[in-house]
């Protein structure tokens, strides 16, 4: 079941101001404005539920107990993409009841994100019987940039991009079933096959104490969601925006593959314990990533999850495989291991294999 939604409030400022969120219980359930210099850089996101207060910064006043979270409006524009985001400026995000602290700064060409990497939103318990670690509080920093260049390459990336909250989406596993014969299947990590341990946010924790995402929170998006269809929900390493759409309005271009898969002798990794895997002849199902097909005859989004929106490339994540695309079409500095090569399913490497470079360097248990 999932838990209540709860409000959201953030504001996005330009000019490296960042003014503080924190979200706390209210009786009152009503909103109020509160002035800002200029609505046309600082913007207020809000989901249902609980309120949130404004802490005092730069003449901004703090609501009472009376009053809600509030409500600052967004500049106009008539770009869709433009409308779902109020947070394409520099903000900071804290969250006191599940200790998220945020702080996300736009310094020219350069998005620096800065992150303890805590969720702003109810997870499920860890640890539990698929994943043993225990979500922790993480030192964790990306620098993007802020004006993307597209050049088309489709590149891997093992983390392809940031939560508006400051969590993490990385979207392959580390588990891998390993054959005598030659193959590697790289179990995928939304399947009904193999216990991950995900919760309701489609993430879980690796090792190190991480909670990510493999695919889209629902609390995520409804907590930044807008009047709009898109829901900004990440940004991309590469500069480009994350959206998902509430409609589900563009679908992906990835299919089963008709082929029956091939492997003798095949054991698992990791997690999978070693066990004995049968793997010749199986129909693919989903539970690898070499069952998947990308074809630009099967939807609108290209093999990274990505598409043209009014005009600008943005990235999509869906509810359908490979729900946040694994590669990325914009210039960025490839990370993390096996970044850099090209996206399994889509011409890169050996279907379901290893990301180029091999197994992560931590290997974790559960990624």
């Amino acid at each position: 079941m999932q838990p209540p939604l709860r409000k959201r409030s953030v504001l996005a400022l330009s000019l490296g101001t960042a003014l503080l969120i924190s979200a706390c219980k209210s009786s009152d359930s009503g909103s109020t404005d509160t002035s800002a210099a200029d609505p046309a850089v600082a913007v207020t996101i809000e989901a249902p539920v609980a309120d949130a207060t404004v802490s005092p910064a730069n003449g901004v006043t703090e609501s009472t107990a009376a009053d809600s979270a509030p409500t600052i409006a967004p500049a106009e524009t008539d770009s869709d993409t433009e409308q779902a985001s109020g947070l394409l400026g520099s903000y900071t995000l804290m969250d006191e009841e599940f200790g998220t602290m945020t702080t996300v700064t736009v310094d020219g060409d350069t998005r620096t994100i800065v992150s303890n990497a805590l969720p702003d939103h109810e997870t499920g318990e860890f640890p539990n019987d698929g994943n043993p670690n225990t979500i922790s509080e993480q030192d964790a920093s990306y620098e993007y940039p802020s004006v993307p260049t597209y050049v088309g390459a489709a590149t891997f990336a093992m983390t392809p991009g940031v939560a508006v909250n400051g969590v993490k989406f990385e979207p392959a596993t580390a588990e891998t079933v390993t054959c005598a014969s030659g193959e590697t299947l790289r179990v995928e990590a939304l399947q009904d096959v193999y216990n991950l341990g995900l919760d309701f946010n489609n993430a879980h924790v690796q090792p190190t104490g991480e909670y990510h995402y493999h695919g889209i929170s629902e609390l995520l998006a409804d907590a930044y969601a807008t009047d709009e269809d898109l829901v900004h929900v990440g940004f991309a390493a590469d500069g480009y925006l994350m959206y998902f759409s509430k409609s589900d309005a563009y679908a992906s271009g990835y299919a089963l593959s008709a082929d029956a898969r091939s492997g003798t002798n095949c054991v698992g990794s990791g997690a999978l314990r070693g066990a004995d895997v049968a793997i010749d002849g199986t129909t693919p199902d989903g539970t690898y990533t070499s069952d998947w097909e990308w074809s630009d005859a099967n939807g609108d989004l290209d093999e990274c999850n990505g598409v043209e929106i009014d005009g600008e490339y943005a990235y999509v994540i869906t509810d359908a495989y490979p729900y946040v695309g694994r590669c990325l079409n914009g210039e960025f500095t490839a990370r993390g291991p096996g970044a850099g090569g090209a996206p399994p399913g889509a011409g890169g490497p050996p279907p379901g294999g290893p990301p180029p470079g091999g197994e992560p360097a931590d290997a974790p248990s559960q990624g």
